[in-house]
């Protein structure tokens, strides 16, 4: 048997393995076998029994615990046996924080050690109070919109949200005897960063990886931020194909707006402000990067994150804000929504990239580069298609949805004969040109002929 997270060998006592048990005590628990060698094979301890009174004590007395040490014996030959429960408290060594991850010991600093505090007290990182700030000092405009989002969400009524600030904040857990938590400042304040730096979104626009051509920082609340952050993006930094339907003029984008929202909503609900590190992103031509620190529960992994999933929010207070005002779920399914967003519109599916403390995730479309004349042009050559050949894809496509148009894009390409993604390709070109719409579900609808 080999050391693993849970077993650890030692061939003799040294009093510095009390910060082996301290790391076993702050994981998951574990045993120490004294008299053992790397590999496990016994090789006994001369001074078992004094070593059977001496590790209780200073246990008991360096690190405040109480393990059960057993004395055993295999071919004539004494070890020892330490147990070690996981502790509900953390557990220092003379001020120090070990944790057993996998067959190592790590001592604890930095971030990793505040993190680690504050899962072992159960307090979350955004119900911190904050000395020092007021209600008075928090903005009415903040406010104002969270009524107007709660009330036309219907997750809060008009009496509950038409209370004073200081009862609308308390029925939100965001008070602490008075005192205003993190996430109200984060959620209300107009400047959050005086407190907790980082706390923006910037947007850039990227000809390639390297050249940055322009670039924004949308500062303030984030319960200003999260709208501010979306029409930015659809406003600025993204160009619509325009096309006609009658005399009525549509404005199509590369990438669905439903999709975008939820995934900066969800990034500047879930970020790990605690990092110092603003929410970026990048926008390209084909592409949409949306990057931000975070903490995942420990026993997540990618495919978690995207199967489904319960709600485990890092930031308990803000999300619960959010989810008041409308702007994400409370049950996991964002990133059911953004799939089924992207696949509506016929995009790929985003790109997710989880890492211990960040996530990126990236949309991905064919670029819209049709102007105004190629719309035209293409919208003529379709009134004169029964003129066309008989084998042009787009006609034959037509003739079949006007016999049977209940027909989905795979069963289309299979009586056609052709490969489903050139259907699917030659089907989104007709619906931007406006050719043919879809009426009614993917599953239950019908294809129409304009």
């Amino acid at each position: 048997m080999t050391e693993s997270q849970n077993v650890e060998w030692k061939e003799t006592w040294h009093d510095e393995y009390l910060k082996w048990i301290c790391g076993f005590a702050n994981a998951q628990g574990g045993k120490i076998y004294i008299g053992t060698n790397d590999n496990g094979v016994i090789i006994g301890v001369p001074n078992s029994k004094k070593l059977l009174e001496d590790i209780p004590n200073k246990v008991r007395d360096i690190l405040g615990i109480i393990v059960d040490v057993n004395l055993l014996n295999k071919d004539n030959k004494d070890y020892i046996e330490i147990c070690v429960s996981p502790n509900t408290y953390p557990v220092n060594y003379k001020g120090e924080y070990h944790y057993r991850s996998g067959s190592t010991k790590q001592q604890l600093k930095g971030q990793a050690l505040n993190q680690f505090l504050l899962k072992k007290t159960g307090i979350t990182w955004d119900s911190i109070p904050i000395q020092d700030v007021s209600i008075s000092d928090l903005r009415n405009d903040s406010f104002d919109i969270f009524r107007e989002q709660a009330v036309f969400s219907r997750r809060m009524s008009k009496k509950e949200v038409d209370s004073p600030n200081e009862r609308l904040l308390d029925n939100l857990n965001l008070l602490e005897h008075g005192m205003l938590k993190r996430a109200a400042i984060l959620l209300f304040h107009h400047n959050p960063e005086k407190w907790i730096p980082g706390a923006y979104v910037k947007i850039g626009y990227f000809e390639t990886d390297s050249e940055l051509r322009y670039q924004d920082e949308i500062h303030g609340s984030l319960i200003s931020q999260a709208d501010k952050v979306v029409d930015l993006i659809f406003t600025k930094y993204l160009k619509a194909e325009i096309s006609y339907r009658g005399v009525t003029r549509v404005e199509t984008y590369p990438f669905p707006k439903e999709a975008i929202r939820e995934a900066v909503f969800n990034a500047i609900a879930h970020k790990f402000y605690g990092a110092l590190i603003p929410i970026q992103i990048r926008v390209y031509e084909d592409k949409i990067m949306i990057a931000n620190d975070c903490i995942f529960p420990d026993d997540w992994t990618v495919e978690d994150l995207m199967g489904d999933h319960r709600s485990r929010p890092y930031n308990p207070l803000i999300a619960n804000t959010f989810f008041r005002a409308g702007f994400i779920e409370a049950w996991g399914r964002g990133i059911e929504k953004i799939k089924d967003s992207c696949a509506e519109v016929g995009n790929p599916m985003p790109e997710y990239t989880v890492k211990k403390e960040d996530i990126m995730v990236v949309f991905r479309s064919e670029s819209i580069k049709t102007t105004q004349a190629t719309t035209q042009a293409t919208t003529q050559a379709t009134t004169q298609a029964t003129q066309a050949t008989e084998n042009t894809i787009p006609l034959r496509i037509m003739k079949v949805i006007q016999d049977n148009p209940t027909l989905s894009q795979s069963q289309i390409a299979k009586m056609l004969g052709e490969k489903y993604d050139t259907i699917k390709y030659h089907m989104r070109k007709m619906r931007l040109s406006g050719i043919i719409m879809r009426e009614g579900s993917s599953q239950n609808g019908k294809w129409i002929i304009r």
